[in-house]
């Protein structure tokens, strides 16, 4: 079945259904005499809901429920527009890596740093670690108490200032509660591992409108298992050995040992061999063709190459992290009389995650002598005469290497709400932080101790060491955090709206606001990381501590008028000012038509901006390597065999204090339409130009286009690359441009029950960057680019149904297939890897609910029901190969069930 065709049966399928767009239009004013004004994302100004000309797409609490979610982050994998953005599958990984445990979205795919996370309206502080992407930990969002998502796919820089480029995510919480409430969940999976627990308690005092006040507090508790690859088939399936063996590795256990070519070329002449034959290639194992399966593999096409063994790390791996979280929201509301009420909000959340990745790899070594099958082999009279063998050496006995992310979060938010005269005004303070501690716990040991341990011999590099060798690698772990981080953001905001005057069409109305912002990060590695004795996370060449902090000013207005009947336009415009780095002006201008009470048209376009992160600015330089890739010179001596030219070159990656924010314009147009009562629709265009854009030109860019670039490039005397120099700059542009659909068929009541549906998807038209002024556009639509891949369809599909006490969900998510990255290469060979298409993504769940009394609700559901596996990918971006962990799961088919019971 082919792509196209996939996408027409989906949109078939989606002919039942589909997700309600909340603020459509006026469904019918004889109904609605005293619906109320409430404020909308992307709008200061209070209004009917169902008026706004704005594209905002709410998922409700109940939808929360229908789909089995528990944590922000699982719930933006249901949003069509979300690609790319940051999840745990990504994190795990080993040694120092940027960013890890940072859970982001991505609306339209261009960027974590470009899509701005709301809580109740007001930012959170970003997550605090240094790295390239900007944005606020998912994790810090206290799930459980969540009313309401509302997801503007609109740029709303005019209102909210830097990051709202591609739109922006408002996690709206309870704002008041009574009563007592629990709740209890627990899941588990098919084939074991992942299972997760969680438990929920409410409870507030008050009536507003009696008392005077109210005040109510949310605590959620949650635990989740790993998942060990050991764990799931799939991982088998894949193939990973055959298809990607060039890139695993040829650390193993028994050790690999790596000769000189005076060694090979001596052992060769006193004719030593392994398994039947002379030595081919430098790198040797004493235990082929057995290894130590199933991880230590015999792969004559592998790493390894024929003389020595292959690690395939993915069979020795986690898949999925053990996680605890926690996360605390109170709000109080007190009426001061007079139409003004004071309130105060709490949130505190924290998120302990274990990223399990492979065994220790060493590289060390040791006298010939100690090896028993070299022992008698006279080595020392080989040409150079050396005595010591390189080993590179898998530690199992040392365990897998594991570090412990723990992301707090904490926001106070004191304010002052009502009306003083004909003006509706909020002012508040927000105080914010959050703070990032890596903790090596295991897996990682002191360097220097361990090679000391090797030497001495007791530590075995080909099979189980000594008592007295375990004995030292258990003491000389490491247990440090390595890393911390903290970032705090201090604000006070202002706004005030009002009424004008009558317009033909309605009241002329306007809003004023303001907000002024303190932001604070700070880093600091450990002295143990910095003393460069931790093996595998080995200090960072100019690592220091680093304490940035910037002050930001911003005013903005807005006018809504509807000048004429049925028309209505909305104007706004911000300016923001960066401490050392400027002023921007952010305008943004909307319209809508009502020509009949079923239909609307709207459309909208405006400009924004990204102000460069502190880390743009001021990290120090970072030391770090490329992928495996050619080097046009070096390939040019050697006939361009890849076998010798291609490599991992060290890179510097340097900051700029003298970034420029980005611009973007952005413009959309569409239409809502309800041509029953039970259909509700939209359609929209939409398109996105950023500029000034800060990036860094890609290595495998410059090495390809060295008569541009190759003044970044620093050789050593012979002409090979000693490292390639990434800069942050303003350059370039990106564009994208798409089709959302939504479309949502509600209340058909038959004599089996009450059916509804929904769907929401995004159909992708253009996705691309530009490196440079000049150079041309590279896309990703549809087709993996350096770090990932923008699909041309997604969509979720929900069908419902209720009788009674009775009710039931269907759901389905899917992502359409793309040409994968097809580049990795083979330095055994110098081939480059067969090319691949991954195949399309989908996941259908299923969940019902039966409301036994007015206080207790039971549900159970089953997510992905056909156990459907992740599609094989040959990316080889990320550590975990043989698929992509930014968008599929690998915990298969899962099984859930909650109670919830009320008190009130």
């Amino acid at each position: 079945m082919n792509k196209r065709r996939k996408i027409n049966l989906s949109l078939s399928a989606a002919g039942l259904l589909a997700l309600a767009v909340h603020g459509a239009y006026a469904q019918d004013t004889a109904i609605a005499p005293v619906v109320p004004r409430v404020t909308i994302t992307g709008s200061a100004i209070k209004q009917i809901e169902s008026e706004t000309p704005l594209p905002v797409q709410v998922i409700t609490r109940a939808e929360i429920d229908k789909a089995g979610v528990t944590t922000a982050a699982e719930l933006m994998t249901r949003i069509a527009a979300n690609v790319g953005g940051l999840t745990d599958g990504v994190s795990i990984n080993v040694g120092g890596v940027d960013q890890r445990g940072l859970n982001s979205a991505n609306l339209r795919g261009i960027g974590t740093s470009s899509t701005l996370v709301l809580l109740n309206g007001r930012r959170m502080a970003n997550f605090a670690s240094p790295g390239d992407d900007t944005g606020v930990d998912l994790n810090n969002i206290p799930a459980a108490a969540i009313a309401r998502v509302e997801v503007l796919l609109d740029g709303a820089s005019a209102l909210y200032g830097t990051d709202a480029i591609g739109g922006v995510i408002n996690f709206i919480t309870r704002k008041d509660f009574q009563g007592i409430e629990l709740n209890a969940y627990g899941g588990g999976t098919d084939e074991g591992g992942a299972a997760k627990r969680q438990a929920t308690l409410s409870g507030g005092i008050g009536d507003l409108q009696k008392d005077g006040y109210n005040v109510f507090a949310v605590f959620d508790a949650q635990e989740t298992q790993a998942l060990r690859s050991s764990q799931r088939k799939f991982i088998g399936e894949l193939r990973i050995p055959e298809r990607l063996g060039h890139l695993l590795s040829g650390y193993t256990s028994p050790a690999n040992i790596r000769l000189s070519g005076d060694q090979r070329d001596y052992l060769n002449s006193i004719g030593f061999t392994l398994n039947g034959r002379e030595l081919t290639n430098r790198t040797i194992n004493l235990s082929i063709p057995q290894c130590n399966p199933p991880a230590n593999l015999y792969l004559p096409a592998g790493t390894g190459g024929v003389d020595a063994c292959t690690y395939d790390y993915m069979r020795d791996t986690e898949l999925y992290p053990k996680s605890n979280k926690q996360s605390f929201l109170s709000r109080g509301v007190l009426e001061l009389g007079g139409g003004h009420q004071l309130y105060g909000e709490v949130v505190l959340s924290r998120a302990r995650t274990n990223y399990v990745g492979s065994s220790a790899r060493v590289t060390g070594d040791i006298d010939y002598s100690l090896v028993p099958a070299l022992a008698g082999t006279g080595l020392e009279n080989s040409e150079d005469g050396d005595r010591m063998l390189q080993l590179r050496m898998r530690l199992l006995e040392a365990g897998n290497r594991t570090s412990e992310l723990t992301s707090v979060g904490q926001r106070y938010v004191v304010g002052v709400t009502g009306t003083f005269g004909a003006w509706d005004y909020d002012v508040a303070y927000n105080h914010s932080v959050n703070t990032v501690k890596d903790k090596d716990t295991h897996g990682y040991i002191l360097y220097n101790e361990l090679l000391e341990g090797i030497s001495a011999g007791l530590i075995n590099p080909f099979g189980p060491s000594s008592a007295e060798g375990r004995a030292l690698l258990e003491r000389i772990q490491v247990n440090d955090v390595v890393r911390y981080a903290k970032g705090v953001m201090d604000s006070v905001d202002f706004k005030g709206s009002r009424t004008l005057m009558a317009l033909p069409g309605g009241d002329l109305a306007v809003a004023l606001g303001g907000e002024w912002r303190r932001e604070k990060t700070d880093f600091t590695p450990s002295e143990l990381l910095m003393s460069d004795n931790i093996n595998d996370d080995f200090a960072p060449e100019g690592g220091r501590a680093t304490h940035d902090s910037r002050k930001v000013a911003a005013v903005f207005g807005e006018v809504q008028a509807p000048f004429a009947k049925g028309w209505q336009a909305q104007l706004s415009a911000r300016y923001d000012h960066y401490e050392a780095v400027g002023g921007a002006f952010s305008p943004k201008a909307g319209l809508s038509f009502t020509p009949v009470k079923w239909a609307m048209l709207r459309a909208s376009a405006g400009r924004g901006f990204r102000a460069p992160s502190m880390t743009d600015l001021y990290r120090p330089t970072v030391y770090s390597s490329t992928a495996t890739l050619p080097d046009p010179v070096y390939c040019a001596t050697v006939d361009f065999n890849y076998a010798d030219c291609a490599n991992n070159w060290d890179t510097r990656r340097y900051s700029n204090p003298n970034l420029r924010p980005e611009r973007s314009r952005q413009y959309s147009f569409g239409a809502v339409l309800e041509p029953t009562q039970h259909i509700t629709t939209s359609i929209d265009y939409w398109k996105i130009k950023r500029t000034n854009l800060i990036s860094e030109i890609g290595d495998d860019i410059i090495l390809a286009n060295l008569d541009k670039y190759g003044d970044l490039v620093h050789r050593n005397e012979d002409n090979e690359i000693d490292y390639i120099e990434l800069h942050k700059e303003n350059r370039g542009a990106q564009v994208a441009s798409g089709i959302d659909l939504v479309l949502d068929v509600h209340g058909v009541d038959t004599p089996v029950g009450r059916f509804g549906g929904r769907l929401t998807g995004t159909y992708v038209l253009d996705s691309k960057i530009q490196t440079a002024p000049g150079d041309p556009f590279v896309s990703n639509l549809g087709r993996f680019v350096t770090d990932g891949v923008v699909q041309r369809w997604r969509h979720t599909i929900t069908f419902d149904w209720e009788k009674g006490p009775f009710s039931a969900s269907l759901s389905n998510t899917f992502s359409s297939s793309y040409e994968d990255q097809n580049s990795a290469i083979n330095t055994d060979t110098g081939t480059v890897v067969e090319p691949n298409h991954v195949s399309s993504y989908a996941l259908w769940d299923m969940s019902a609910a039966w409301q036994a009394t007015r206080a207790l609700r039971v549900r159970a559901g089953i997510q992905n029901m056909f156990d459907r596996s992740p599609p094989y990918s040959n990316q080889a971006y990320h550590f975990l190969s043989g698929y992509d962990p930014t968008y599929t799961d690998p915990r298969g088919r899962r099984y859930y069930a909650s109670v919830n019971y009320a008190f009130k």
